[in-house]
């Protein structure tokens, strides 16, 4: 009598077909009466003093309707949190990178706002700018922030085991430096936002946005008005990747204030060009890696030093070091570690979170010395990982508790992989990379801000449910991932569950997508929910039954006495039951999920094997596949997993072979899917997925994240496996067709190993 279960099977996304067809409405989408077009003037230089700004000009030109510049704000900040907030809604003193924001306009019509905006009279004194972040560091630097000495935003350093002592006893210490490069998100759905002004609601703001409840929290900061006063709907997203997970940006800001200066509803959509010089993007960095090992490869000792280019405004600079902290304690285990972070401001665009924030960066560096490690010792690389593995019931030094963990067995399912490429090729070769990944921060991302989720559950008379939640789907399948949980609890079909999601009015509070936390912390708030609503539908029938609810079960509509499927009550007679068992208020059912974890409620681990071809005439990199394991504990649905590792592939491949953000002066010299070269259909790998499920005790039906995790292993896997083609060990990505030849050059010659 039981429905059969919805945990495990593959169900398209709920909103494909509309997304298919060009039926999904977006935030640009909005049908909003009287919309007005918004457009920021922005600064042509790095670094600058604002001695005028006149906008009487842009404000007498037909079809303008509002100008607002930094005067017109409170001058409050914006960004981490208290202590962390630097970036001005608009600049009023100095403008600190090449597309601050200066001004903005509203206008009838976008020729309009583009020609109001030309007509702002700026004047600007230049300043010294500096690019680079250990030229930023230097004593006699220009100074970007008055509060940062040596321009350094935020310093971390961490000294946990036994170092020195590991370093004494260690059979072979290796160091090496690794670089790694800006990449931009490139959503396909550029930032957009709608504000609305009226006077007895106040704000109403349409965004495309990851954390619409932090986005709340800083237009009401930075508007100086009630948190009650400003509402965040977030409609459907067309790409996040961690650039829109911040809390608010300068456009919706610029929108709610031209709204209420306008009196009418303001549209600010940012072009292809501002898109990629002026959002964040993730953080370049410069790691210098010292590692201690025994002669069987074990490591004993772990020094890290790590420079982040945080570019000019600081978001989550702190958030950024400790990531990249907790990145060495998995999916290998130390003895002893010690690291030293800084987060330093430059005169460029903003570093900030991007799809496994840090993990990229840090798992390339450890994963690649980690194959040099077992090249030096002549110990096969998969072995040397897996005598460094973490397992089950580890805590590692930073007390981060591991309470399920599939790694070990995920290397031993792909070890065949790594030796099918042997064709006597000197061409060919195959490469592994690994990570590990947290689901959910445990830590408050926001200080004074619990980490958690909530969830309400409304049952109907005619057996529907309406599920509220605060989660962001964005683009990842969480509203889908969250109905499969609440059908299967309650026993109906999936269409039964309808989702309201992500509105700061209507929905409970859930503090976004960011972390991979959605499917441990809404899911764990969901299900608690819907126990709650079959709790009391339970009762309700057991007095129709005359039976005990503990003997009652859920299942096809209906519920029914346990072994026995023929003495039930249709679950809409059941939820009516219910409601007038309790005077006729309605079937409503909560839950919230938070976590004392130290670092986060669990962990996923996962491994990738590259093979490709090196051309040595051309440079060019031919990955052919990609085969990839996850240990994301149970799949709830296993589709979502593998479009999660695929897109999650894409991304890694243009971090290993062509996307880099070019600059000179602060000018990017590449804002355009023309120049700037991600990897498209056709330089797709073929993607194979090896499922290892090992049911986690947090996760909702023993799930973890398969989000961020899967982007970690695929850059340093692809650059594991150049150098098992054409023996050249490389250190900086991406990997540029002329750096490839250069080094197999200087190889041949005799002169170096790598670049």
């Amino acid at each position: 009598m039981a429905s059969p279960s919805l945990i495990g099977r593959s169900i398209p996304r709920l909103d494909g077909k509309q997304k298919a067809t060009g039926r999904c409405r977006y935030t640009g989408d909005m049908p909003v009466p009287g919309l007005l077009h918004g457009r920021i003037l922005r600064s042509s230089l790095p670094h600058a003093r604002i001695v005028r700004v006149d906008t009487s000009r842009a404000a007498k030109l037909p079809g303008v309707k509002a100008v607002i510049t930094g005067a017109d704000t409170a001058g409050i900040p914006f960004g981490f949190a208290a202590g962390f907030m630097d970036k001005p809604c608009l600049c009023t003193d100095k403008v600190r990178y090449i597309g601050d924001d200066i001004a903005a306009v509203a206008a009838i019509d976008e020729d309009t706002a583009e020609e109001a905006v030309r007509l702002i009279a700026v004047e600007l004194e230049e300043l010294p700018a500096v690019f680079d972040p250990v030229a930023a560091m230097r004593e006699g630097a220009p100074k970007i922030h008055d509060h940062a000495e040596n321009n350094v935003g935020h310093r971390v350093a961490i000294d946990l085991g036994e170092v020195d002592e590991g370093f004494r006893q260690a059979y072979l210490v290796r160091e090496d430096t690794f670089t790694t490069p800006a990449q931009a998100h490139a959503p396909m759905e550029p930032h957009v936002a709608i504000g609305q002004y009226d006077p007895a609601d106040g704000f109403t703001v349409w965004s495309s946005t990851q954390t619409p409840f932090y986005a709340q929290e800083d237009l009401a900061n930075c508007l100086q008005v009630p948190r009650s006063k400003v509402r965040v709907i977030k409609p459907p997203v067309g790409g996040g990747f961690g650039g829109k997970s911040d809390g608010t940006d300068t456009l919706e800001f610029c929108a709610a204030l031209l709204a209420l200066k306008a009196g009418r509803p303001v549209r600010i959509v940012y072009d292809r060009d501002e898109e990629f010089a002026v959002t964040r993007r993730r953080h370049p960095a410069i790691m210098r890696l010292k590692t201690g090992v025994t002669r069987d490869g074990v490591i004993l000792a772990r020094e890290c030093h790590v420079i982040l280019d945080g570019g000019a405004y600081y978001f989550g600079g702190a958030v950024a070091l400790f990531l990249f902290h907790g990145r060495l304690f998995m999916p290998y285990a130390a003895k002893g570690v010690r690291y030293v972070g800084y987060r330093v401001y430059t005169n460029k665009a903003p570093g900030g979170a991007m799809r496994g924030y840090m993990s990229p960066q840090a798992h390339f560096a450890q994963d690649v010395q980690i194959e040099l490690i077992a090249k030096d010792l002549g110990i096969d690389p998969v072995e040397v990982r897996r005598r460094n593995a973490v397992h089950a019931g580890d805590v590692c030094l930073n007390g981060a508790r591991v309470l399920s963990s599939s790694f070990a067995p995920g290397l031993d399912a792909l070890q065949p992989y790594l030796s099918r490429a042997g064709d006597g090729s000197s061409t060919r070769g195959t490469g592994i990379g690994c990570a590990a990944f947290g689901s959910g921060a445990a830590h408050r991302v926001r200080p004074g801000k619990e980490a958690y989720s909530a969830a309400r559950l409304i049952a109907y008379q005619d057996g529907h449910f309406t599920l509220l939640t605060g989660a962001s789907d964005i683009g990842q399948g969480t509203e889908t991932v969250l109905s499969q949980l609440v059908a299967n609890e309650l026993g109906v079909p999936l269409e039964k569950i309808r989702v309201i999601a992500a509105d700061t009015a209507l929905t409970p509070l859930d503090l976004g997508s960011y972390s991979s936390r959605v499917t441990t912390m809404a899911g764990n708030a969901c299900l608690m929910a819907a126990g709650e609503v079959a709790r009391q539908l339970k009762e309700a029938a057991a007095q129709k039954l005359e039976a005990n609810p503990a003997d009652l079960e859920l299942g096809q509509e209906q519920v029914y006495v346990k072994g026995s499927p023929e003495k039930g009550l249709p679950l809409a007679e059941a939820i009516i039951a219910a409601q007038l068992a309790q005077a006729g208020a309605p079937v409503v059912g909560q839950g919230t999920f938070n976590t004392r974890a130290r670092v986060s409620p669990t962990f996923s681990f996962g491994s990738q094997v590259a093979d490709l071809t090196v051309d040595t005439e051309t440079g060019l990199v031919d990955v052919s596949s990609i085969t990839c394991t996850h240990d994301c504990g149970i799949a709830i649905n296993p589709m979502l997993v593998e479009g999660q590792l695929e897109g999650s592939v894409q991304m890694g491949l243009g971090y290993a072979l062509t996307e880099v953000i070019v600059e000179d002066g602060g000018v990017n010299l590449n804002p355009s899917f023309l120049d700037y070269k991600v990897a498209t259909a056709a330089d797709m790998p073929r993607v194979e997925t090896v499922f290892l499920e090992e049911a986690d005790p947090v996760g909702p039906h023993g799930a973890k994240e398969a989000g961020e995790g899967t982007t970690g292993p695929t850059a340093p896997a692809i650059v594991n496996a150049i150098g098992d083609a054409v023996g050249v060990r490389l250190q900086s990505l991406p990997v540029r067709p002329e750096d490839l030849l250069k080094a197999i050059a200087d190889r041949v010659k005799g002169q170096g190993s790598g670049v």
